[in-house]
């Protein structure tokens, strides 16, 4: 695990996860695979982490998330509806509590002048019981600093706070 990723979210997130009785999946592109592992890192994630996938190609986005082709060819993969639809393809194709994507340009080359390098999308999708209307989904756009590895590490952290912040807002 990437030394500048915070050590004490994953172990947040496990908690919250755990006193919910929630279930995590994750969809991940330009982070690759490291909220997985961060997640993972913790023991005893086996309680509440069901998967990961990593879905870097466009065709990866459709085929295992549901992403419309519209979104992709309209938006393209760095944007807010396909982040939005990434985290609740996830949520849905694995039937979790909770699911978090991740999807941006980590550089050092990529970057246009509406999404520089740098430029992230974190979405966080909640599936409520059946009947209650209260699922949701949510997506922020940042803009953060530094090399392709700073990127990715507070990509990590901010989704992970994302997430617990969506899960203490739900659960008080």
């Amino acid at each position: 695990m990437n030394d500048d990723i915070d050590r004490e979210l994953p172990m947040d997130v496990a908690d919250a996860m755990r006193d919910a009785g929630d279930s995590l999946a994750v969809a991940e592109s330009c982070t690759g695979g490291l909220i997985g592992a961060a997640i993972t890192a913790v023991p005893g994630a086996s309680d509440y982490f069901d998967s990961g996938l990593t879905t870097y190609a466009y065709d990866a986005k459709r085929r295992h998330l549901g992403v419309s082709r519209e979104a992709l060819d309209e938006h393209g993969a760095v944007s807010e509806p396909v982040a939005r639809e990434m985290a609740q393809g996830i949520r849905d194709a694995t039937d979790a509590t909770w699911g978090v994507a991740t999807t941006g340009v980590a550089g050092p080359t990529g970057g246009t002048e509406d999404d520089p390098v740098g430029t992230v999308y974190i979405g966080v999708s909640y599936a409520g019981p059946w009947g209650t209307q209260s699922s949701f989904a949510t997506v922020s756009r940042y803009e953060f600093d530094g090399d392709r590895a700073d990127v990715r590490a507070k990509t990590v952290d901010r989704a992970l706070e994302e997430l617990l912040a969506a899960v203490e807002e739900v659960r008080g």
